[in-house]
């Protein structure tokens, strides 16, 4: 456990900054905990920065001992609206890098032709060995092109992994018995999370990607789900048009925060 001495302007008591486990550190004043901070490790390698106290000097000595302890560079997420909690974290080092909005989709209401040739296959017809092939396909396209730090955030788990695939929350686009698209849905939400629509590049603007999504919607329609949600990242221009397409309406948005090394 590594602890740091208080500093001027935290109030009568003492304020102690002690790492508590891994990744976990608090700031005690009198024996109370005044603040928390956590960092954890993405799946996609990056580590992201949390920070909990209601007072701006807590917050810097719990980001100072942080980032004492973290390579950079680091990464925060802050609503986009919480001005007094990005202010902090500018304090701290960090600067926008990329804003995501946040749609709530409603089901049932547009529907799309599959494009001639494709087929689309749900739930219990969705196979494991291609899916991970188009997986791997799709993150190859993404990372020689705009990154894949421009996704969401939340990636599928599975990548790189031996553990088995719940193939119900995929559906996917087949062309001559190969997987060129996938839409992926997560239900254990109180709204439905679409949390990817992604189509090979040799196979994008053919409709491919509205046939998915129009699948996808309709399906939780018919399970008694008035809307989804979803978060795009607002320079992906065509995911937003394609939502928009569907009726989706811009509910909110978050900004990611980075710290980049010194010098960079």
């Amino acid at each position: 456990m590594n602890s740091l001495p208080n500093s001027a302007g935290l109030g009568a008591h003492a304020v102690t900054i002690s790492r508590v486990a891994e990744n976990q550190w608090h700031a005690v004043e009198n024996d109370l905990v005044v603040g928390r901070g956590h960092a954890s490790r993405r799946l996609d390698g990056r580590t992201f920065l949390s920070i909990d106290t209601w007072r701006a000097a807590v917050f810097d000595r719990l980001a100072a001992a942080m980032l004492a302890d973290q390579s950079t560079p680091l990464y925060t997420v802050v609503d986009e609206t919480d001005r007094d909690l990005t202010a902090s974290w500018v304090r701290a080092g960090f600067a926008t890098w990329r804003r995501e909005s946040e749609f709530v989709v409603p089901t049932g209401l547009t529907r799309a032709t599959v494009p001639t040739g494709v087929l689309i296959a749900t739930a219990d017809d969705v196979a494991e060995a291609p899916l991970r092939d188009l997986d791997q396909a799709i993150r190859d396209e993404v990372e020689s092109t705009v990154g894949w730090q421009t996704m969401p955030a939340e990636v599928l788990p599975w990548q790189g992994g031996t553990r088995p695939i719940d193939t119900s929350k995929y559906t996917v686009a087949v062309r001559d018995d190969r997987y060129v698209g996938l839409v992926r849905v997560a239900t254990m939400t109180r709204r439905p999370r679409i949390g990817l629509v992604a189509v090979l590049a040799a196979e994008q603007r053919h409709g491919i990607a509205r046939a998915l999504l129009s699948q996808v919607l309709g399906g939780l329609h018919r399970s008694g789900f008035e809307a989804a949600t979803a978060e795009i990242d607002e320079t992906n221009t065509a995911a937003m048009a394609l939502f928009e397409g569907f009726g989706a309406r811009r509910t909110g948005g978050s900004l990611e925060l980075i710290r980049r090394p010194e010098g960079a």
